[in-house]
């Protein structure tokens, strides 16, 4: 039922954005019309455990405030971000340098250099000027992280006194990378762990990013690492832990909110949505993506409990 209400959701969205007319891209210029502030407000989730956690967190603190919500799950970008644009959605979490690089190709086409960064600040100012033409805004980032990451076993690290992936550079051991097909090209993968940390990589086996064949190859002792995220919450289940990124090869995937300036634009959602900022770290959200994926409890359970915890919301 799930999947049947996000696929309808996504097909009303695709509908409602081929009929919204509107200045192209090129006539807008600078949005300099004054921030709106609407009081029924939706978030959009792109339909997976972490997203959907973030997106009923950022439902529950607008509550707070007095704000009216629902939250939507469309898993589809190309769908979820003209709904943003069209006021259809008004407030979506998303990841710093990767929405920045999606919106650099959407302006410039898929050939541009990428937007994101490892800087924070400067993936910050490009995200900035892309989205602010669109009529988005985007918050600041908070704490929490969600950027690709390297692990291996915690016998492995032991035994080669392994604490970052410049550790395993210098060491000279060589290893068999447990990860997407695509890794042997991407630049953040076996390309850029060989040219920015000196890692011998003997070869790539395509058993997906974190996928549970990939992190029982690396337990087993098949391969000797995986590529993951920094909030995989079931590296513990395999006795696997991250090899710090010491020299920055990834890009600052930052969790940041990103709102339609007209409908969500103004102090009181940003005030709303920035007290996650000080709370929220990258183990907290890898631990709530835990109690989702397998403790099996329920999306807006979790946020709830987490936010009274930290004091946000009254218990």
């Amino acid at each position: 039922m799930r999947r049947l209400l996000a696929l309808l959701g996504a097909a009303l969205l695709l509908a409602v954005a081929a009929c919204t007319t509107g200045p192209s891209l090129e006539d807008r210029g600078q949005v300099t019309a004054q921030p709106g502030d609407s009081r029924h407000l939706t978030i959009g989730s792109a339909g997976f455990t972490e997203s959907d956690l973030l997106a009923r967190m950022y439902a529950l603190l607008l509550e707070h405030a007095g704000y009216r919500t629902k939250v939507i799950s469309v898993t589809n970008r190309e769908i979820y971000e003209p709904a943003l644009e069209g006021g259809q959605i008004d407030v979506v979490p998303e990841y710093a340098a990767t929405f920045a690089d999606w919106l650099g190709a959407k302006a410039h086409g898929p050939g541009a250099p990428a937007a994101g960064s490892p800087d924070l600040d400067a993936t910050m100012s490009a995200l900035r000027s892309l989205a602010g033409p669109r009529g988005l805004k985007v918050l600041d980032p908070g704490r929490a992280v969600d950027q690709n990451a390297f692990a291996v076993t915690e016998e492995f690290a032991r035994a080669h006194r392994l604490r970052t992936l410049g550790d395993l550079g210098r060491s000279g051991i060589p290893v068999r990378l447990a990860a997407g097909d695509e890794c042997v090209q991407r630049p953040y993968c076996a390309p850029g762990l060989e040219k920015t940390y000196g890692i011998r990589i003997s070869g790539v086996d395509p058993k997906g990013v974190g996928t549970t064949q990939a992190k029982q190859a690396v337990q087993s002792g098949q391969d000797q690492m995986v590529l993951t995220t920094t909030t995989d919450a079931t590296l513990d289940d395999f006795g696997l832990v991250l090899l710090e990124d010491d020299k920055k090869l990834q890009n600052a995937d930052y969790i940041v909110p990103v709102v339609n300036r007209a409908r969500a634009g103004g102090p009181r959602v940003t005030k709303a949505l920035d007290k996650l900022n000080s709370v929220l770290t990258t183990e907290d959200l890898a631990r709530l993506n835990e109690q989702v994926d397998n403790w099996r409890r329920l999306p807006e359970d979790v946020a709830r409990n987490y936010l009274q915890s930290k004091g946000l919301l009254p218990k």
